[in-house]
């Protein structure tokens, strides 16, 4: 080695080893530096709601006024990166947030020409600008730089490269690529052409002059300007860039998308510091959706009806992939902007469903199980059905199909209402759970608050089994656990009542004018008119439909039937009409047996029973009760007196089958005349004394108060229910005799203020006591 190398050698490692103190030094400063003045990365963001495959559905003005929409990683295309580190800083990558050469470049030509030429600033330096705007000076420069290196302490190139396309202005209250983009030329970033990304490339250093939709012209000048420097440093195949080049400017100012309104301002005000809202909603179903509700509404309006809201839901994944809050959000004259999925409403019959799946599985009924759809009073409370019409006997299958009111009202008493409200609590009904103290009988009609959210929910839940899960209106929102309303036999037999098409709430002539999905069902009608609901189901979806007006009018002829229900349809014909996933079918490994019953009853056939029919019944739950709809009744061999065991004659006596009728049937085919197998009378030389109850007093009510004004008193009604031997019964009042009259007649009385004792007897000698009390007005 010569003795230059040497000292060269020597020479560099006395400045390697000068050089870690200045190092360390410098490192020590920065840190201090950085501790006490730290930089703030916080730019805000519009707030995008996007579609499930990433489309812009809604887009809102950040807090500052501006459309700055974040573009994501995955959205910046080569091309786009390509262009703008060409033309802004080819050696972003390679520098710690300032170039020194660019620097010392920038300072030389400045003080040669005497004025400011160049501003020697990296793409980490402009995004510090951007972030903190001042006033171009050298000390704001310096800044800039000490900024710059903070920024790449603790963000990433890649990071940093996203910031700076996020913030570039491009005039007006316009900034970044994909805010420019979407309103300019109509589409994502990552489908620009190269021309279009020239363009967008070149605007930031010019955003007053260079004014898209204003001043074309010029910018195509200058893309191309641009874009013959591309092709001379060979960064794109020259074929492309003779297309770019040939490529009309077709910018102009447009709108925001405004798409799925009520869905974006829920999301907004539920998630206000996001700048991507992800939804799962599908942007074809979800305009086709809005466009069958905005032209079905179009059409009731002649009948004063003016507004409807559609939920559809996902079943495997509960996600909601369309989402329309009313027929028209711009229509202010009818509520266009109220939430019709979250408006609370009387839910009218739609909860009809879910009693009878609880008393499924409580063991109180299977779906042959026969009720009794006749007058009755439930301690005052006397309900009627839609039509205003009873129907006697009935399986719970067809009360259900049929929606009828009087026997969904009893099995709800044997349950008890509480047992149900736990349940819809359970299932987060909110409005129920604030008025539960309040609730009665009178929910399972429609007595009681709830949202087309929380019914599209509950249905749900019958098509997965009877677990409920809550609804995904976005990717903030994470999949829920599984809650256990009903069980999974109890849900697919509710499944195959809701499937039956043999039903009053098809709609009108349906089959002219409707393709009737396979689809499981339930319509609703609120009292007043007020609200039509129809409800349905599938594999694949939950459709929810309610319509209506949100100021609450009733119109006669409103109904879920033939108002809700044809929209229903509608959606299931549109989205989902040759469904590919099948059917339910019987739960694996379920506790479902086939059993005979007795077509009188629902009960196991007794001797009586000839013409017993399958029914489904869930082993261990449902009740075995042997069938007692027919007695045998001793008779004289013309069959007009009967005997009982203490007065059977030796000989001559004949055993006969009558129909075990309940007291409240024998009143209801009495007051309508309907004939029926009457029991002959007992012998009248008996002497024997009966000890079962006696007539069942149904008005008054026991303990309730009646007012009556003193100067005009309204005459209440005596009315009871005897057995179907009972051929006369006794009035007291205040054990004073009033009057007699049949079991079935009804009788009427002025009743005096103060307490009063009310008492029924019937010809066997049994007698039934009441207490109510009268007051004044």
């Amino acid at each position: 080695m010569c003795i230059l190398e040497k000292i060269h050698h020597i020479a560099k490692r006395i400045l390697r080893v000068r050089a870690v103190p200045v190092l360390l030094g410098l490192a020590a400063l920065f840190l201090l530096l950085n501790a006490l003045f730290p930089l703030r990365i916080k730019p805000r963001y519009s707030t995008l709601i996007t579609a499930a495959d990433g489309t812009v559905l809604h887009a809102f003005l950040n807090d500052e006024d501006r459309w700055r929409m974040k573009i994501e990683l995955a959205e910046i295309t080569p091309t786009l990166r390509r262009t703008i580190l060409w033309k802004e800083d080819r050696w972003f990558y390679y520098h710690p947030g300032v170039n020194p050469l660019a620097l010392l470049r920038a300072a030389y030509r400045n003080t040669v020409t005497g004025r400011r030429t160049s501003g020697a600033s990296t793409i980490t330096m402009q995004v510090v600008r951007l972030l903190e705007p001042r006033e171009r000076t050298y000390g704001s420069k310096i800044i800039e730089i000490f900024r710059a290196l903070q920024l790449e302490w603790r963000l990433s190139k890649d990071e940093i490269f996203q910031m700076y396309v996020n913030l570039i202005p491009y005039g007006s209250n316009v900034e970044g690529i994909k805010s420019a983009s979407l309103l300019y030329f109509g589409k994502p970033p990552q489908l620009l052409s190269l021309a279009e990304v020239a363009t967008l490339t070149i605007v930031p250093n010019r955003p007053s002059s260079l004014r898209l939709g204003v001043r074309n012209g010029l910018v195509v000048q200058e893309r191309n300007r641009w874009l013959n420097r591309l092709q001379t440093a060979a960064l794109f195949p020259e074929e492309d860039i003779r297309d770019a080049l040939a490529e009309p400017l077709t910018a102009r100012r447009r709108e925001a998308p405004k798409l799925v309104p009520h869905l974006a301002r829920r999301l907004k005000k539920a998630y206000p510091d996001e700048p991507i809202i992800q939804t799962a909603i599908l942007p074809g179903r979800q305009a086709q959706t809005e466009q069958l509700v905005r032209n079905y509404v179009g059409r009731l309006r002649a009948q004063n009806i003016h507004n409807a809201a559609v939920l559809v839901v996902d079943n495997r994944t509960m996600q909601v992939v369309a989402y329309v809050g009313s027929a028209d959000f711009g229509n202010a004259y009818d509520g266009g902007q109220v939430d019709g999925v979250r408006a609370v409403r009387s839910p009218g019959s739609t909860l009809k469903p879910l009693l009878y799946a609880l008393a499924f599985d409580k063991g109180l009924a299977t779906p042959k199980t026969v009720l009794n759809d006749v007058p009755t009073n439930f301690s005052g409370y006397e309900p009627e059905n839609y039509d205003r019409q009873f129907y006697g006997p009935i399986t719970v299958e067809s009360a259900l199909a049929n929606s009828l009111n009087v026997p969904a009202v009893k099995v709800l008493q044997q349950l008890g209402t509480g047992a149900l409200l736990d349940v819809l609590k359970k299932a987060d009904f909110q409005t129920v759970r604030k008025q539960a103290k309040d609730l009665g009988l009178s929910v399972i009609l429609g007595g009681c608050g709830v949202t087309l959210e929380e019914q599209t929910r509950l249905f749900a839940a019958f098509a997965n089994g009877g677990r409920l899960r809550a609804l995904r209106l976005s990717n903030q929102t994470m999949d829920s656990a599984r809650v256990a309303l009903v069980s999974p036999e109890a849900a697919f037999l509710i499944t195959g009542i809701l499937t039956q098409i043999t039903r009053p709430d098809l709609p009108n002539n349906f089959d002219n004018s409707y393709h009737l999905p396979r689809i499981a069902w339930k319509t609703g009608t609120s009292y007043g008119r007020r609200d039509a609901w129809s409800i349905g189901y599938n594999r694949r979806y939950t459709v929810g439909v309610w319509v209506g007006n949100f100021s609450g009018e009733g119109v006669p002829e409103l109904s879920g039937a033939n108002t809700a229900t044809p929209l229903l349809f509608a959606i299931f014909n549109a989205l989902d009409y040759n469904s590919p996933s099948g059917w339910f079918k019987a739960p694996a490994g379920s506790r479902l047996m086939m059993r005979k019953v007795c077509p009188e009853t629902g009960d196991i056939p007794g001797e009586a029973c000839d013409h017993p029919v399958a029914d489904y019944a869930i082993e261990g739950v449902s009740a075995f009760h042997r069938c007692q709809h027919r007695k045998a009744v001793w008779t004289n061999p013309a069959g007009t007196v009967s005997y009982c065991a203490h007065c059977l004659p030796t000989e001559g006596a004949e055993r006969r089958f009558y129909r075990n009728l309940a007291p409240e049937l024998i009143a209801f085919y009495e007051t309508r005349r309907i004939p029926y197998d009457r029991i002959p009378p007992h012998n009248p030389a008996c002497t024997r004394v009966f000890v079962r109850n006696g007539p069942q007093i149904i008005s008054p009510n026991e303990g309730a108060d009646y007012f009556v004004n003193p100067k005009n008193p309204a005459q209440l009604l005596l009315s009871c229910q005897a057995d179907n031997e009972v051929k006369q019964v006794y009035w007291y009042l205040n054990d004073k005799l009033y009057r007699k009259a049949g079991p079935t007649e009804a009788v009427f009385f002025r009743p005096e203020p103060g307490p009063l004792k009310i008492s029924c007897a019937d010809d066997k000698g049994r007698n039934t006591d009441i207490r109510v009390t009268i007051r004044e007005e």
